[in-house]
């Protein structure tokens, strides 16, 4: 391809903007399906200039970035639009936040399933499979799709229930295909 084109790419990102020797190059525009952007000058497919505009509208600055950093912990949309009263927790950026399936984490671009380790998006589409480190991450990091006792709990309290590593079985997932079980 050479000259001014649009690309989709399998996982449905689409490039619009120049291209040479089949590759990016020149100015060109990444719209991914999660509504955000990637704006570059690109060189033989690698940018070499960018900037990223995630989908509500707020620019990735890679110098004095203070968007959720630990100066000022509000999101975007609370910048925006200013905080909610005391007492009632804002979750995530979009507000009211997705209902994540039993058993499943979100990950910022999609649901995880610890059990077949695979990330589809939230149209349940695959996205990728999490290699070791991915997966340690959302675990340790990612809002879950169930409620679990945190913090001190006393000798006589019962006992907490199983991950859902083990909880096999349990409403959420299609155990079949391993799919988080959710309607869009």
């Amino acid at each position: 391809m050479e000259g001014k084109a649009e690309y989709i790419l399998p996982t449905e990102t689409r490039y619009v903007g120049e291209m040479k020797d089949g590759m990016f190059h020149g100015e060109g525009t990444l719209y991914f399906p999660s509504g955000s952007q990637y704006d570059a000058i690109w060189n033989k497919g690698l940018a070499v200039k960018g900037t990223y505009t995630f989908s509500d509208g707020l620019q990735y600055e890679s110098k004095h970035w203070h968007y959720c950093d630990s100066y000022d912990r509000r999101f975007f949309t609370e910048i925006c639009h200013g905080l909610k009263p005391a007492g009632i927790a804002q979750l995530t950026n979009m507000d009211p936040p997705r209902k994540i399936p039993r058993n499943c984490y979100d990950c910022g671009d999609g649901f995880y399933n610890p059990v077949t380790r695979m990330i589809r998006d939230y149209r349940n589409r695959f996205l990728r499979n999490a290699d070791d480190d991915e997966h340690e991450w959302i675990v340790r990091t990612c809002r879950k799709g169930w409620d679990e006792i945190v913090g001190h709990r006393p000798k006589s309290s019962a006992q907490q229930p199983p991950p859902p590593e083990v909880a096999a079985g349990t409403t959420g997932i299609d155990w079949t295909t391993g799919a988080c079980c959710h309607s869009l």
